[in-house]
């Protein structure tokens, strides 16, 4: 059976935080790859308030597999108490893509 791929977002408050996860990802084998989006503006209610925030979104694909790492790997390198972490299932797609993925994803090897 193939591997389930997912669409994970979250948004950064910086390039450099967003460059330290989407590297970190790709380099443990979590994510296949990682995009990092031009910056935005949020808005969004924090604490009773309504803020404003510059952040840089980040588009990861990984499977349903590796979510739970990719997941505590975010929540380790980001400075937000809750960071957006949103995992959204790939319905469709082309199918050596969806392949590609599965298989950057795979656990190393050990010896």
């Amino acid at each position: 059976m193939p591997a389930e791929v997912l669409l994970v977002l979250t948004n950064c408050p910086d390039e450099e935080v967003a460059d330290r996860i989407a590297t970190a990802l790709v380099e443990n084998r979590l994510a296949a790859c990682v995009n990092m989006l031009p910056e935005v503006e949020s808005t969004y209610r924090w604490q009773g308030k309504v803020e404003t925030a510059v952040e840089v979104p980040l588009l990861i694909k990984c499977t349903r597999e590796r979510y739970a790492a990719v997941e505590e790997a975010i929540r380790q390198l980001h400075p937000y108490t809750v960071p957006e972490i949103i995992a959204v299932p790939v319905v469709a797609g082309f199918a050596p893509y969806l392949r590609w993925v599965a298989d950057e994803t795979q656990p190393p090897l050990v010896a």
